[in-house]
């Protein structure tokens, strides 16, 4: 594929820590790689934050910036990357560097809570946020990396957390997860174990290719003659995985519409959809619209493709993205609730309707690690009857013969099978589809599809994407 100038070559780096203009990516992709606690005041892992050398010490000005931060993203009130921007937009006078330094030492910290607490006892990250702070960047760098008087007076307290022995801590704190969400995922699951260390791990980059504007030949084609590790996704025609977490806003192919940030998991679920052209096909909780925009894709930009959600600032997200991606079937539309009259008015219309349901995102642990900590045992059971509710008002949506698909980025059975089971019960008049059957109709075969039948299910350490359910029916 022919670059249109030499200003692209410009947009495209060989390596992103070989590009000056590199700032580490802040949503929540962590540190490049994780690692394993060795000798207590040793690194955990050679990797180094960019622009670290063992000639360059981590400064108090880090240390103190990191605390102030972490003071704020161990309150669990807010998304940490979003937390993260802002403080880095009221602190310009850091430089590049501590800015690496302290976004990688944040997902670090958020990556190993559980075992910070344990290590810092009777301390409380939240509440000795400088102790955390020190602890963090001592397991990330070791302790020599710091510069004696960013240690000031809690040498010996940070001495003492690294000498900690996890071993007699509980199986949870090994986890890295609250006791709640282990004892479900443990109970759930045969493989529990394998589950929970691939949720430890940073998750990869995938992309979507915008089939209305380009090929995925195209796409790995412009990108390797820019030197930018890249491959095909192992299932879906459209997905690809990149090598290295760049600054996507300024590449051509992104502002040109071209790709799209969306996990592989992700794009398989529009799949299950199978719109086609000329249909009325409603993305019930569309959000920001990544799944929005991989339906209208598939529809070839043709019929109406409703875009519902209950949060205004949200779909505003997708503005910008549909514009950028060409499609011209799209229409965001702000509701009040699932009973709003903008939603009774296609009852009975709708050839495709999908519910990605809020949950408690315990399949993206990879991308957002903070989540599990924010997401309680009682915010379960509350959005447990969202869930329920929101799949019973879309399903009035469904016209006869029409498909209804259920979804969520979580682990539990509770938000996900358990949920189908109450609506079937209530809803005699949709069937059950196999998904599988549905993928293989569009040649995509899923590994261990049949464990799972006859629901989607992906999970990290199968399939090496989020974990994501769905169920799919049809009306009779």
């Amino acid at each position: 594929m022919k670059t249109r100038s030499s200003d692209r070559d410009q947009r495209y780096t060989r390596n992103k820590r070989d590009d000056p203009k590199f700032k580490p990516p802040l949503r929540g992709s962590g540190p490049p790689r994780d690692g394993v606690r060795v000798a207590p005041g040793r690194p955990e892992r050679g990797d180094a934050a960019p622009g670290y050398s063992s000639t360059s010490r981590i400064t108090s000005l880090v240390v103190d910036s990191l605390a102030t931060l972490l003071a704020i993203i161990f309150k669990f009130d807010g998304p940490s990357d979003v937390l993260m921007s802002r403080f880095f937009r009221m602190h310009p006078a850091l430089g590049q560097r501590d800015r690496g330094l302290i976004a990688e030492a944040v997902f670090f910290a958020l990556r190993r809570y559980a075992t910070l607490q344990w290590m810092m006892q009777p301390a409380h990250p939240a509440r000795a946020p400088r102790l955390a702070a020190l602890v963090t960047l001592a397991r990330q760098h070791g302790t020599d990396a710091m510069d004696e008087r960013a240690l000031r007076g809690d040498a010996s307290a940070v001495k003492r957390a690294l000498e900690v022995d996890l071993a007699s801590a509980p199986n949870a704190v090994h986890a890295e997860l609250p006791d709640w969400l282990f004892a479900q995922i443990e109970l759930q699951y045969p493989d529990a174990v394998a589950l929970i260390d691939a949720l430890k791990e940073s998750a990869p980059l995938d992309l979507r290719v915008n089939s209305i504007k380009a090929t995925r030949e195209d796409v790995l084609e412009e990108l390797a003659a820019h030197h930018v590790g890249a491959m095909p996704t192992r299932h879906c025609p459209d997905a690809i995985r990149l090598s290295i977490k760049p600054a996507l806003t300024s590449w051509p192919a992104y502002r040109e519409g071209r790709i799209e940030v969306q996990d592989e998991g992700s794009q398989l679920i529009a799949r299950l959809l199978q719109p086609r052209r000329g249909q009325m096909v409603v993305d019930f909780c569309a959000g920001a619209g990544g799944k929005t925009l991989a339906i209208g894709a598939l529809m070839r930009s043709s019929g109406r493709l409703y875009a519902f959600d209950i949060n205004e600032k949200r779909l505003a997200g997708l503005g910008p993205r549909l514009k950028r991606s060409g499609l011209s079937n799209v229409h965001p539309v702000v509701i009040r609730s699932e009973s709003d009259v903008r939603v009774k008015r296609l009852n009975g219309k709708c050839d495709r309707v999908l519910v990605d349901a809020p949950c408690s995102g315990s399949g993206t642990l990879r991308r957002n690690p903070d989540l599990k900590w924010r997401f309680s045992e009682t915010e379960f059971a509350r959005v447990n009857d969202v869930q329920r509710s929101i799949l019973r008002a879309a399903a009035r949506l469904v016209k006869s013969s029409g498909r209804l698909v259920y979804a969520t980025c979580s682990l539990l059975e509770g938000e996900n099978q358990h949920v189908v089971d109450a609506f079937l019960s209530e809803h005699a008049d949709f069937d059950l589809i196999p998904a599988a059957t549905v993928l293989r109709a569009q040649s995509i075969d899923v590994e261990h599809a049949a464990r799972f039948a006859p629901y989607f299910v992906m999970l990290p350490h199968l399939h090496a994407t989020d974990g994501f359910f769905a169920a799919v029916f049809e009306r009779r």
